[in-house]
């Protein structure tokens, strides 16, 4: 029962809650693994139609290939069972396929050019955003776009403190990095994501959650695409995960976002 109680604790955590209203994992006395990842398809919007097979990573015939050629070439996900990293990335592909797609196809692009090794930037700032990566979406208002400048900025106290009852209604999070839901299952003070920003339309918050991941998903496909995103140094900035709204118990008291260790200043910019 090592699954279904681990996961059970965990649920008053939004991310986790999330994934919960939105899969049911409570269903599963076991490890879902690869054959409970492809059940749980029946719960995304039938116009979804392109997300590869997961395959018990022991049910593949040994190869030489890396990760990403294998989803790219062979039209399936590894999948190693009774494991936490695999099984979030799963649910990721469930709810951004496309963008899950995306990333795919510029990991092979680069490796068909440069070769598996050494990574590109690119790849490093792929791999980076797939593992560890948040996007915030607001919506556009003054506010709202001094509110995403501020946490650039790191002015954490303004952006969580003074503006928390923005969050969940003009401003929302939703985790894209797998590593960082496997981690959120032990969180820690120094567990950190990278975010980037989506603007969305007024009233998103009103949104069922597979609408807002509809639109979030293609939303990210546009600006990794039209904007080249990965290609640049540094595209994401730093979140400590534990900060936003509702994701760790804590954070309700002003007092948490004290600990500068963890709500690090903007570096100075050296001259």
């Amino acid at each position: 029962m090592f699954w279904l109680e681990d996961w059970i604790k965990q649920l008053p955590m939004l991310p986790l809650q999330q994934l919960e209203d939105n899969f049911k994992l409570t269903q599963f006395s076991d490890w879902p693994n690869a054959a409970g990842l492809n059940l749980l398809k029946k719960y995304i919007p039938n116009t979804i139609t392109d997300i590869p097979e997961f395959v018990c990573q022991s049910e593949l015939v040994a190869t030489d290939k890396y990760y990403e050629q294998i989803i790219y070439e062979q039209g399936v996900i590894p999948t190693r069972p009774n494991g936490w990293h695999d099984f979030f990335n799963g649910l990721i592909w469930l709810q951004f396929p496309k963008t899950k797609r995306l990333l795919n196809k510029l990991h092979i692009v680069d490796i068909n050019r440069c070769g598996v090794s050494p990574r590109t930037l690119r790849r490093n700032n792929l791999t980076h955003f797939d593992e560890c990566g948040v996007v915030i979406t607001y919506q556009a208002s003054t506010l709202n776009e001094e509110l995403i400048a501020a946490l650039k900025s790191h002015q954490w106290y303004r952006v969580f403190v003074e503006n928390r009852q923005k969050w969940g209604k003009e401003l929302n999070s939703f985790m894209f990095g797998h590593a960082n839901l496997e981690m959120l299952l032990q969180p820690f003070i120094g567990l950190t994501g990278k975010w980037l920003a989506l603007e969305v339309e007024p009233g998103f918050e009103l949104q069922p959650y597979q609408q807002q991941l509809l639109e979030v998903d293609k939303k990210l496909v546009s600006i990794i695409e039209n904007h080249n995103l990965f290609s640049q140094k540094k595209p994401l900035s730093p979140l400590p995960l534990l900060g936003i709204p509702n994701v760790w118990d804590a954070n309700a008291e002003p007092r948490f976002y004290e600990n500068t260790d963890y709500f690090r200043p903007k570096p100075k910019t050296l001259k």
